[in-house]
């Protein structure tokens, strides 16, 4: 099922989410309508939050980018941790489906090492580094209530105050289903 996105303002994306009991939640279904969602919207990665779930759950899916690299990494992250992050950082330019058409450079650790479940609640540790590891914090800072435009320094998010107005009251033109705080309907 194609949910609308959640979008910048609502409580739901500040939340730190609550870790998923075995046998609480229907994970395949979940990890379904978010990778439906997430394709719908043309994203590489997606969050319970950003479909209203404030659960520690995230899907990633590069087989739509140009990078050879990411042709076959998909996952699904379940109670994710990030055990050990690199001293090295790296900047690069993010966007947001929950803050549509709003993209600054973030600096984040090159290499990360993450503990999580998939959806056979097989317990893995991988190292990731780059675009991946970018990708998962990315997803991860979603279900640690934390936002992308949260790295970026007072300034600059005075700067965009009245993109994110906008966006909260769903003043916004995008090609996917939002759902906005303010206007408490699917836009």
């Amino acid at each position: 099922m194609i949910y609308p996105i959640v979008v910048y303002g609502d409580p739901v994306l500040k939340e730190s989410a609550i870790d998923i009991e075995k046998d609480t939640v229907n994970i395949l279904q979940v990890s379904e309508d978010l990778f439906e969602t997430m394709k719908n919207a043309s994203g590489i990665g997606l969050a319970a939050p950003q479909i209203g779930l404030s659960i520690r759950m995230f899907v990633i899916d590069g087989s739509g980018t140009e990078d050879k690299d990411m042709m076959d990494f998909k996952r699904i992250l379940i109670n994710p941790q990030i055990v050990e992050m690199s001293d090295g950082d790296w900047v690069y330019e993010e966007g947001c489906l929950s803050i549509p058409h709003i993209r600054e450079d973030v600096t984040r650790p090159n290499t990360i090492k993450i503990k999580y479940l998939d959806e056979n609640w097989e317990e893995h540790e991988e190292v990731f580094e780059g675009l991946k590891a970018r990708i998962i914090q990315h997803e991860y800072d979603h279900i640690e209530g934390v936002l992308f435009i949260d790295h970026l320094t007072p300034f600059k998010r005075r700067i965009l105050k009245s993109k994110l107005v906008d966006i909260t009251k769903g003043n916004v033109k995008t090609a996917y289903p939002i759902l906005a705080p303010l206007k408490k309907k699917v836009v």
